[in-house]
């Protein structure tokens, strides 16, 4: 199935991905992401986001806390499409737009620095989606 909607308009129309859209609003990532790409954005669903300890998604949405946020999802983005197909069988690290190395295994099902992929391969106009069951977090 063909989407025709790029990977910002597929999160919001997915209604799973609330406070991700919220946080790339309010890290002024939405023209980033509605951008040619392509881009593969692993996609922390708000379930995800609601494991991290109280109050740390609303620390992170104050003005104050731009930078921390956009590099938190920016953590989450690769540059170019990748496909499940792409690591089936695979470990590889690749460099995410943040500039940190991402560890993706997808030797038994696919995981990215430990986070589960729960669905993959949501094709957008401008990359693809793959949602994950835990936010990744920068190791600095």
């Amino acid at each position: 199935m063909s989407n025709t909607h790029d990977i910002v308009d597929t999160a919001v129309a997915a209604g799973s991905f609330k406070t991700l859209v919220a946080a790339v609003q309010g890290a002024s990532l939405v023209e980033t992401l509605k951008g040619a790409g392509p881009f593969t954005v692993f996609a922390p669903s708000d379930a995800a986001f609601a494991k991290l300890p109280a109050g740390t998604v609303e620390s992170l949405l104050k003005p104050e806390n731009k930078a921390k946020l956009a590099a938190i999802l920016t953590l989450h983005v690769l540059p170019g499409k990748v496909m499940a197909a792409d690591v089936a069988g695979k470990k590889l690290s690749p460099a995410s737009v943040q500039g940190e190395a991402l560890h993706v295994d997808g030797t038994a099902g696919v995981t990215v620095n430990g986070a589960k992929v729960t669905s993959a391969d949501i094709s957008c106009t401008n990359g693809v989606i793959h949602v994950i069951d835990t936010v990744i977090l920068p190791k600095h």
